[in-house]
């Protein structure tokens, strides 16, 4: 294994000279950091985690805590991880994901022993109790996900009320006068996913202004429920002519129990739904969609995470920042 004395060797210089280049704690001349660069390539050295947080109060890491349940599709969870991992590595971190159903606990562990320079929550309730232990922690912290008070917190959310909203004016302009809405399962209500309620609100409020008529449902998550759940709402609602689909397996599962009912979009059923391009290729979705932009959330959120963990002039008060929706026409609707 290659030591620091080893590219201290190879560049010329003493084994502190080397730690003040990783450190920057001491200025040294551009040619001596030139040879040290130098020789940190050729002998692939790499600095241990420990002694560089030691040395400079940086860990160069980012807690992320991810929360998984039963009641939520795990797909649509994982498609925010990718690129909250991307931008932190294109800035020079790694990431520490974090699934502990205890999050206050794992928030307080992981920023009390100093594992991390700063965190990312997904999964952020209405009144999510990992938010008080944040706030209390040295280190600052981004979330995706809107919770009640967003005092003093950079937050970043898809406007979804503006999201229903866009899509029941899309069907009323086409005529549609009877609407299905398929909500996430209840219990993400119950426990506090504030997302769903500001879509099925607006929705409903939309459609009332225009005289429509809306019938909503919970969704399931899990197979057989998933099928049995959409054929027992097509049976209860033969005169609906278009479906409202906010639910990720909800609408997964659709284009198989259409096709063994017979039912041909949009001929017979116009559908719209809300999520992102990535998750409709892989599913093989071909509905008219509003864009749920985790990559844009995610990165927006590192980005400025990465700028309050720097520090610097650039830094200012923290922001609440709604992504507007963007709807893409696949012509699943008549």
């Amino acid at each position: 294994m290659t030591t620091i004395g080893d590219v201290a060797k190879a560049a010329g210089v003493s084994r502190s000279t080397v730690s003040y280049a990783l450190s920057g704690k001491r200025t040294i001349s551009d040619e001596t950091r030139e040879r040290i660069e130098l020789a940190i390539r050729d002998l692939g050295f790499t600095p241990n985690a420990g002694a560089r947080a030691l040395a400079t109060s940086q860990t160069m890491v980012i807690g992320l805590l991810v929360q998984f349940f039963r009641d939520e599709f795990s797909p649509a969870m994982l498609q925010y991880v990718l690129p909250i991992s991307d931008a932190a590595r294109e800035a020079g971190y790694d990431i520490l994901m974090v699934t502990e159903d205890d999050g206050p606990r794992a928030l307080r562990r992981i920023t009390d022993s100093g594992m991390v320079d700063g965190l990312v929550l997904l999964n952020v309730a209405h009144d999510d109790p990992r938010v008080p232990p944040l706030r209390a922690a040295r280190q600052p912290g981004a979330l995706v996900g809107l919770p009640r008070d967003t005092d003093g917190l950079d937050v970043f959310d898809l406007d979804f009320g503006e999201a229903a909203r866009m899509l029941v004016d899309h069907l009323q302009e086409r005529g549609h006068r009877e609407i299905v809405l398929i909500s996430p399962n209840e219990h993400v209500i119950t426990r506090g996913g504030a997302y769903a309620w500001r879509f099925r609100d607006a929705a409903l409020e939309r459609a009332a202004r225009y005289g429509l008529r809306i019938h909503p449902y919970y969704g399931d998550t899990e197979q057989p429920a998933i099928t049995e759940t959409w054929n027992r709402i097509l049976d209860e609602r033969p005169t609906a002519t278009a479906v409202i689909v906010h639910n990720d397996a909800m609408v997964a599962a659709l284009p198989p129990v259409l096709n063994a009912r017979g039912v041909e979009v949009p001929r017979d059923l116009s559908v719209v739904g809300i999520f992102s391009e990535d998750f409709g290729r892989l599913f093989s979705l071909p509905y008219t969609a509003i864009e749920t932009s985790p990559d844009k959330l995610g990165r927006a959120a590192v980005q400025a995470l990465v700028q309050r963990m720097q520090g610097g002039d650039g830094v200012g008060d923290p922001v609440v920042r709604f992504i507007a929706p963007e709807l893409t026409d696949r012509g699943s609707t008549r």
